[in-house]
């Protein structure tokens, strides 16, 4: 099993910049070599992709709406998967979460292919 903790959400104007963490931990992490993600829930609307990462960086998804805006990282040693939001806009309001696949199942934006996640993290931008 696998635990996921997000932090770095916050409050922001427009135009400003927020770096989201997820920290990894569990007993089966030590061997974890899967794609990890990170999608977003705004307030009355399905959750959706934000961004995703394969274990070796070598594959890299971005939504259409985030590109260019925010750059998904991870650092595997200390067992960490970052975002940096920037240019953030008011629709980028949303709880962000931090997701992980249980098994190799490819770099891809499908919710459902991913088994571990995080409690969440409050973005908001004001206008």
């Amino acid at each position: 099993q696998v635990q996921l903790v997000e932090s770095g959400g916050g409050l922001v104007q427009d135009g400003g910049s927020l770096r989201l963490s997820c920290a990894a931990s569990g007993r089966s992490f030590s061997s974890y070599a899967y794609a990890m993600a990170w999608f977003r829930q705004a307030p009355g609307k399905e959750r959706e992709f934000v961004a995703a990462m394969s274990w070796s960086g070598d594959t890299i998804l971005y939504a259409d709406s985030v590109k260019g805006r925010f750059t998904i990282s991870r650092d595997n040693a200390k067992n960490t998967v970052n975002l940096q939001m920037n240019s953030l806009k008011p629709e980028d309001t949303a709880v962000y979460y931090c997701a992980g696949q249980s098994r190799a199942r490819g770099v891809n934006t499908v919710r459902s292919e991913y088994a571990y996640w995080g409690q969440g993290t409050q973005v908001t931008v004001s206008s």
